[in-house]
């Protein structure tokens, strides 16, 4: 009988899938009530889904003769697998598993959905590099040197220092998850050599020192404003007023707003650290009108939001696609060349200059209050609260720097 042939001739009543009894767990759930893995385009299956402890003592003693010999041993067919013929891990069964780890902690809102994406990605470069069905035990400093040379190499040229350290990093997590002792998918470490990590600090510093700085001058960011639609002219001035960046603005919810105190409490979405900032009264008024003319939202779920794009959208997003779409920093990038401002700044470059500015007060922990930046120092575990009126002080240091004559330009 042909393997992929079920093995009970009546379909089993409808029913949700189980989940995975545990990460790393090697078969998958089959609409046939059994536990399954596919070789080569043939399914083979492994007990019913209320014996899953069954299905995997059966999958151990049949796969290693299903990799070996491509079908089960035969019925009669007693012979144990030696050591050498046991299963190795591949690198594709390392990506599925460490991908499932991270769908679980998404589905418990524990992991953004942008971070996931990234690390889908991660999974695909690892795997066209190295093949699906390459074992992990037979990986060593030469394959990852030529992996990080690999890496090296982005679509318009050669990767940043940063870029490129970002990327080891993240194709480690997924070997250093294999590794790790919950799984066991290897019996000795991975052998990554010494020249698979991420970029030296050193290395980092002098590509940084190379490139322009991320700062706007005080006569740009009012000729920004100048020039920019109502949501922009908003945006940009929470940017330079609360360092507000792109994805904060893009979920930004109308009720973390007082419009008539001048106060918004919006914990940052990337760290849950709670902010509590004074607004500017011209960030009030832009928010005000910004509002005001702000399009009917596509989606119930966006109608709180204090920004959406003409077609009704958040305007940072994950498209239909998968695809990560940042239209803030689009249009910020097209009222720039409008203005004929040059450098490699883009819209997060705001951020920068609120730090910057801000730093002039001496009052570091207010700047970081925020801006949103969590605090790992012991006095954060005693301090309880920080007065508005160093808040204010450092947003005020901020907007007298932009309108150093007190002449605030109006829209």
């Amino acid at each position: 009988m042909a393997e992929s042939t079920k093995r009970s001739s009546s379909k089993p009543a409808k029913k949700n899938k189980p989940e995975k009894p545990y990460d790393g767990f090697p078969l998958t759930a089959h609409a046939n009530g059994h536990w399954c893995k596919k070789r080569k385009g043939t399914q083979y299956y492994f007990g019913p889904w209320d014996d899953w402890e069954g299905a995997i003592e059966e999958y151990n003693a049949h796969w290693p003769h299903i990799l070996k010999y491509g079908k089960r041993p035969d019925l009669g067919d007693t012979s144990e697998v030696s050591e050498s013929d046991k299963p190795k891990a591949t690198v594709g069964e390392m990506c599925d598993a460490f991908l499932d780890s991270k769908r679980t902690r998404l589905d418990c809102d524990e992991l953004k959905l942008r971070t996931f994406r990234e690390y889908q990605e991660t999974t695909v470069r690892i795997i066209e590099f190295f093949g699906r069905d390459r074992t992990l035990e037979s990986l060593c400093p030469a394959d990852f040197d030529k992996f990080r040379s690999k890496l090296s190499k982005g679509p318009r040229g050669k990767r940043s220092p940063v870029s490129l350290g970002k990327y080891v990093h993240l194709c480690r997590m997924v070997f250093k998850f294999a590794e790790d002792e919950d799984n066991a998918m290897v019996e000795r470490r991975i052998r990554f050599g010494s020249n698979f990590r991420q970029t030296p600090k050193r290395v980092l510093r002098l590509d940084r020192q190379s490139r322009d700085k991320k700062l706007f001058e005080a006569e740009e960011v009012r000729n920004l404003l100048d020039a920019a639609s109502p949501a922009l002219r908003s945006m940009i001035l929470l940017g330079v007023n609360a360092g507000f960046g792109n994805t904060d603005l893009a979920r930004l919810p109308q009720s973390a707003i007082d419009l008539e105190t001048g106060w918004a409490d919006y914990p940052r979405p990337k760290t849950a650290v709670e902010r509590r900032v004074p607004l500017w009264p011209e960030t009030v008024k832009a928010l005000r009108d910004a509002i005001d003319e702000r399009p009917k939202a596509k989606h119930v779920a966006d109608d709180g939001l204090c920004f959406l794009t003409r077609t009704g959208m958040p305007w940072v997003r994950h498209t239909d696609s998968g695809a990560w779409l940042d239209s803030i920093g689009g249009e910020f990038k097209k009222l720039m060349r409008s203005l004929d401002i040059n450098g490699r700044r883009g819209f997060y470059a705001l951020r920068h200059t609120f730090e910057t500015i801000a730093g002039e007060t001496t009052d570091q922990v207010g700047v970081n209050s925020v801006m949103g930046h969590a605090d790992q120092t012991m006095g954060a575990v005693y301090r309880e609260h920080i007065s508005d009126e160093r808040l204010l002080a450092v947003v005020e240091t901020v907007r007298t720097w932009l309108w150093p004559d007190g002449d605030i330009a109006q829209p």
